[in-house]
């Protein structure tokens, strides 16, 4: 069975740890399993969990009663009900649409939360971060190569600067706690240490 397919928003900074996505609730309240589609050019199929096929128009893909926002981190959204006598014949792409945008809207409000239990920078770090994005930026226009130097120079800043940080990190928090400051899950903010801190996220 091939891998299950759906659409999915993620932001730059957090990634995987917070994938959103459309989740799918029946009438009962129970999550359906992902619908299976055989290829029709050969052997093998998908499985595919996005919202807009339950729309219960087959045997086998059931009638979503409402859609809301899922992340990967397992926090979820409010449950937006869906009318099926306004959608009437309409695919559920369509008919479906404002809930579906709701549900984005949810999920951003989370991803807002979590930068907002994550570490605060200094203003100072942040107005500088945005003005070197900026000019390199600028640099790319008038002289790619010496755009793409610069980036490798901050490489290597961010690599040197990390190595300390990452360790003076372990030294104070643990995994859990560096998780939720970093606004990663336990397993990103563990290879994410161990790039910096250049140990094995294994040890």
């Amino acid at each position: 069975m091939g891998e299950d397919r759906r659409e999915t928003w993620t932001t730059e900074e957090f990634g995987s740890s917070h994938a959103g996505a459309v989740g799918v609730l029946l009438a009962d309240g129970t999550v359906p399993d992902p619908v299976y589609f055989d290829s029709a050019s050969g052997p093998g199929g998908q499985s595919v969990s996005q919202w807009s096929v339950y729309d219960g128009r087959w045997p086998h893909t059931p009638r979503a009663a409402a859609l809301r926002a899922v992340c990967s981190c397992g926090w979820a959204g409010t449950a937006r009900r869906l009318d099926w006598e306004a959608i009437g014949d309409q695919d559920l792409d369509d008919g479906g649409e404002d809930q579906a945008d709701a549900c984005l809207k949810d999920w951003a409000a989370h991803t807002d939360q979590v930068e907002a239990r994550a570490v605060p920078l200094p203003e100072t770090v942040t107005t500088l971060l945005e003005s070197l994005e900026e000019e390199i930026g600028k640099l790319t226009k008038t002289s790619p190569v010496a755009a793409v130097r610069a980036a490798r120079r901050l490489e290597v800043t961010a690599e040197r600067v990390g190595y300390w940080a990452a360790r003076g990190t372990a030294n104070d928090l643990d995994t859990g706690r560096a998780a939720t400051a970093l606004g990663l899950d336990e397993d990103a903010a563990r290879k994410l240490m161990a790039r910096f801190g250049r140990w094995s996220p294994y040890r």
